[in-house]
C-alpha cells in the first residue's frame, strides 16, 4: 500500500473542499435540511456537472470516471467535514454497485449512465432495522431479515411476466426523494426461500413514501409502504449471488462511511481547538489549561488512528481484504468522542440548537443506529477472524 496520495486525488479533495465551503456552510446546511428533499438539489447538480461525483467509481463504459474506492472515500471525507446532505451515500455507495454487480446488461445500460450524470437518484430499501445485517457488517447476512416468509418485511410474488411486492420498510436512506428504489424482498415461500432485489420506480402505483423525523437530520430517512406494487427483478432469478453482492457492497460502504466519519471528527476537533483558543476564563484562554490540552490531545490521537484505519480499509476494499467494519467502528468511536468533547468544551453554547456542535454528535449516534453499533461491528469482525475459538490457530 502506498500511503501517499496522487496529484489527482489531492485535486479532488481540494476542489470539493473549496466548493463545499462556499455552498454548504452552516446556514446553507440548515436551509437544505428544511427542504422537501432534505438536501440541496442545485448543489447535487453542481457536484455532478463540475466534479462528476455520482459516476466517480462507475466504469467508463457506463458514463463513469472509473476511479477506485479510495477516491470515493476521499470524497466522503470532505463531505463528512461539512455534514453535506446529498444522495451520494444512498445512490452511489449502496445502490449503484448492486446494479453493477447483479443487473443485466440492459438494466446497467439503462440505469448506470443516468446515475453517473446525476439525473437519477436511487435508494436501497432493506426491511426492518436490518441494514447493517443485510450488508454483513454486524452479522453473516444470511438470515431471514427480508421477511423469511412470515408476516412483516417485504414479500414478492410472480404476476405474469413481472413481479408484485407487498410489505413495508421503515428506514430507507433518502427513500422519500429517490427516483428509483432497490427493494430487498423475500420470495419462494418455505420450499425455495431466498432474498432477491427488485427495481421500483418512484412513481409506481401503490408505493407510499413518508419522510420520517430522524435523529440525524443530515441523513434523511423515509418509511416506504409497498401495496401490491409492480417491480422488475434485478438480474437473474436464482438469486444465489445476492447475499454475496450485499456483503461486498457492505464492506465498501463501511470503508467509505469510515472516511466520512473521520472527516466529520476532524472538523469537530478543529472547531473546538479554535474555540478554546478564544474563550477566556480567569484572564486566560481555556485552551492554555493543561486539562483541556490533555483532553484534546486524546481526541487528536483517536482521530488520526481512525484516519489511518479508514484509509487502509478504502485501499483494501479494492484488493480483496475486508476490514471496512473494523475501520468504521474505530471512526464512529472517534467521531463520537470528538463531538462529545466539542459540546462540553464549548460550554453553554455547545448545548444550543443554534450551534452546529450537536449535528456532529447526532451524525455519530445516527450512524451507529444504522450501521452499528460499534461493539457489534467489532464482535462480528472478531467472529469472522475466529479470534475467540478455542483450539484454532489464528495467523498474525
Amino acid at each position: 500500500m502506498d500511503a501517499g496520495f496522487t496529484a489527482e486525488q489531492d485535486g479532488i479533495r481540494r476542489t470539493l473542499r473549496e466548493l463545499l465551503r462556499k455552498r454548504c456552510g452552516p446556514a446553507e446546511l440548515r436551509a437544505a435540511l428544511d427542504t422537501p428533499a432534505g438536501h440541496d438539489p442545485a448543489l447535487w447538480t453542481t457536484l455532478a456537472d463540475r466534479l462528476g461525483l455520482p459516476g466517480l467509481a462507475l466504469p467508463e463504459a457506463y458514463g463513469g470516471i472509473g476511479c477506485s474506492t479510495t477516491e470515493l472515500a476521499l470524497v466522503a471525507e470532505e463531505s463528512g467535514r461539512a455534514l453535506a446532505p446529498s444522495p451520494l451515500l444512498a445512490t452511489c455507495v449502496l445502490t449503484a454497485p448492486l446494479i453493477l454487480a447483479l443487473g443485466t446488461e440492459t438494466q446497467r445500460a439503462a440505469l448506470l449512465p443516468r446515475i453517473a450524470d446525476g439525473t437519477l437518484t436511487a435508494a436501497l430499501a432493506v426491511p426492518g432495522a436490518a441494514l447493517a445485517t443485510a450488508l454483513a457488517l454486524t452479522g453473516t447476512g444470511d438470515g431471514d431479515w427480508s421477511g423469511g416468509g412470515r408476516a412483516g418485511g417485504v414479500q414478492a410474488r410472480r404476476a405474469g411476466d413481472g413481479w408484485r411486492l407487498y410489505g413495508q420498510v421503515d428506514q430507507v436512506l433518502d427513500g422519500h426523494s429517490a427516483q428509483l428504489l432497490l427493494v430487498a424482498a423475500h420470495t419462494g415461500g418455505y420450499a425455495r426461500s431466498r432474498t432477491l432485489l427488485f427495481l421500483v420506480t418512484g412513481e409506481a402505483p401503490g408505493l407510499v413514501r413518508i419522510r420520517r423525523t430522524a435523529l440525524d437530520a443530515t441523513r434523511p430517512l423515509a418509511g416506504v409502504q409497498l401495496r401490491d406494487v409492480g417491480a422488475e427483478l434485478l438480474g437473474a432469478e436464482d438469486g444465489d449471488d445476492v447475499l454475496d453482492a450485499l456483503s461486498a457492497v457492505g464492506d465498501t460502504a463501511a470503508a467509505v462511511l469510515a472516511c466520512e466519519a473521520v472527516g466529520a471528527a476532524d472538523h469537530a476537533l478543529e472547531r473546538t481547538v479554535a474555540y478554546v483558543k478564544q474563550r477566556e476564563q480567569f484572564g486566560r484562554a481555556i485552551g492554555s489549561f493543561q486539562a483541556v490540552k490533555h483532553r484534546l490531545a486524546d481526541v487528536y490521537v483517536q482521530v488520526q488512528a481512525a484516519r489511518s484505519a479508514a484509509y487502509y480499509a478504502a485501499w483494501a476494499a479494492a484488493h480483496g481484504e475486508r476490514v471496512g467494519g473494523l475501520a468504521l467502528a474505530q471512526a464512529l468511536e472517534a467521531l463520537r468522542g470528538a463531538a462529545a468533547e466539542g459540546i462540553q468544551l464549548h460550554g453553554g453554547i455547545g448545548f444550543t440548537w443554534e450551534h452546529e456542535a450537536h449535528l456532529y454528535f447526532k451524525r455519530a449516534a445516527g450512524d451507529e443506529l444504522l450501521f452499528g453499533p460499534v461493539h457489534r461491528l467489532r464482535a462480528h469482525a472478531a467472529d469472522a477472524a475466529h479470534l475467540f475459538e478455542q483450539g484454532r490457530e489464528v495467523a498474525v
